[in-house]
C-alpha cells in the first residue's frame, strides 16, 4: 500500500475511507464496470461516466493515484484498469450501498425456496434450498450443515474383508451415510450380528452424539453383556464415528455449471478450473465455512482473503442458519469470482438464510 498523496487524494491520517468525491466517483465507475463485464476500463470511457465532466487527461492522472493506492492495476499492457482484491473490499466495506430487498424480490426467494419446507429429509431441504440460491445469484451455493442433528433409526455391519467392514448408518429423516471400519483380527460373523443388535437396541431416536455417548459409557462400566470382540467391534464403530469435529460437518455443493456462463478468456476458464479443484478439497471449504458460524449476518471474504480460493481469486458470501430454538446450526452462502453482484447477492444470501431458518423450525 503506497503512503504517498501526491494530489490530495485523502486527507491525513483519514485512511482510503476519506477520498474526495471525484476520486470516489472514478474509483466507483472502475468497480461497477468490473463487476458489470469484468473489463478493464480506460480514462476516456470512464470521462463519459462520471458526473463531473473531467478531461481524460485529469482521469488518468487520478487513476495513477489509485493505483498508487493499491485500489486498481492495470491487467498486462491494458490501457484500462481493473480493482484490486483490497480495491474490491473497500468498495464493499465503504462504497456499496447494500439496499433491502423489495418485497417483490422477498417473494420470489420464498417461492422460489418453498420446496425447502415439502422435502422429505434436512439433507434433501438444503440441497432443494441451495439448487435455487443458486440460481437466483448465478453463482455456485454451499451449506455447511451438522451430521450429528439427524436422529438414528438403524445400523448394520456388512463384512467386506476379514478384517474390513462397512457401517450403514441410517436416520429417521432418510439420510444414509456409509463408513468403512477396520475389523479386530478374528472377529467372526456372529460379533457383527451381535454388535448390529446391541447398537439397534439402543441408538434409535437418537442423534450420533448421544448415541455415541451412552454406548461410550455403557461399555466403560461394563454394563454391557457382550464377548469381548463384540465389545472391540462396537468400540471400532465408535472410533469411527469420533473422527473430530469436521467429520460431523457435512457440505452440499450446487450450481457448478451457473460458473461456467459468461466466461471472457482462456484465464477465466483456468480460474475455473483452479475453483473447481478447491471445491472438491471438502475440508477447506468446510473449515472456510465453518469460520463464519461464530458470527452474526453475513460473512464476505474476497479472493486471497481466504487461503483456499487464493488462486482461483474467488469470493464467499455466507450467512449462518438457526434451528427451532435458535441455535447456529450451518451457513449457506454462494461462492463465485470476485465480481459478483455484490448489492444484490448479500442481501439475497442474508434473506435466504432465514428462509431456511424458519422452514427448518428456526
Amino acid at each position: 500500500m503506497a503512503h504517498h498523496d501526491p494530489i490530495g487524494l485523502i486527507s491525513s491520517h483519514a485512511g482510503l475511507a476519506q477520498l474526495n468525491e471525484r476520486s470516489r466517483d472514478i474509483f466507483r465507475q472502475i468497480v461497477e464496470s468490473y463487476l458489470a463485464t469484468g473489463e478493464p476500463v480506460g480514462s476516456r470511457n470512464i470521462s463519459r461516466l462520471i458526473a463531473v465532466p473531467l478531461s481524460p487527461a485529469s482521469v488518468r492522472n487520478v487513476m495513477a493515484d489509485l493505483e498508487a493506492l493499491g485500489l486498481i492495476y492495470a491487467p498486462h499492457t491494458s490501457a484500462g484498469r481493473l480493482p484490486t482484491e483490497i480495491g474490491l473490499r473497500f468498495f464493499v466495506d465503504a462504497l456499496m450501498q447494500v439496499g433491502d430487498l423489495t418485497e417483490a424480490e422477498r417473494q420470489s426467494i420464498q417461492t422460489q425456496l418453498a420446496a425447502v419446507g415439502r422435502a422429505q429429509s434436512v439433507e434433501a431441504a438444503l440441497g432443494e434450498a441451495l439448487t435455487r440460491l443458486s440460481g437466483l445469484t448465478r453463482a455456485a451455493s454451499v451449506v455447511l450443515t451438522g451430521k450429528s442433528n439427524s436422529r438414528l433409526k438403524h445400523i448394520e455391519f456388512v463384512r467386506l474383508e476379514p478384517e474390513r467392514a462397512l457401517v450403514v448408518l441410517v436416520s429417521e429423516d432418510g439420510q444414509v451415510e456409509n463408513r468403512v471400519l477396520v475389523l479386530p483380527p478374528g472377529v467372526p460373523s456372529s460379533a457383527l450380528i451381535e454388535a448390529t443388535n446391541f447398537l439397534n437396541a439402543r441408538i434409535r431416536g437418537r442423534t450420533l452424539a448421544e448415541a455415541r455417548l451412552e454406548l461410550e459409557t455403557a461399555l466403560a462400566h461394563g454394563r454391557a453383556e457382550l464377548d469381548q470382540l463384540t465389545q472391540k467391534v462396537i468400540a471400532a464403530g465408535l472410533a469411527s464415528w469420533s473422527g473430530g469435529e469436521n467429520e460431523d460437518r457435512q457440505l452440499i455443493v450446487r450450481g457448478h455449471a451457473n460458473l461456467l456462463e459468461d466466461l471472457h478468456a482462456l484465464e477465466d476458464l483456468e480460474r475455473i478450473r483452479l475453483l473447481f479443484d478447491d471445491l472438491e478439497t471438502k475440508r477447506g471449504v468446510i473449515d472456510l465455512l465453518g469460520r463464519a458460524e461464530s458470527a452474526e449476518g453475513v460473512r464476505i471474504f474476497i479472493g486471497s482473503e481466504n487461503k483456499l480460493f487464493s488462486l482461483s481469486g474467488s469470493s464467499t458470501i455466507i450467512a449462518p442458519y438457526r434451528d427451532g430454538a435458535g441455535k447456529i446450526v450451518g451457513v449457506l452462502g454462494v461462492i463465485g469470482p470476485t465480481r459478483l453482484n455484490y448489492a444484490r447477492v448479500i442481501p439475497t444470501v442474508d434473506y435466504a438464510a432465514r428462509i431456511v431458518s424458519r422452514m427448518l423450525g428456526g
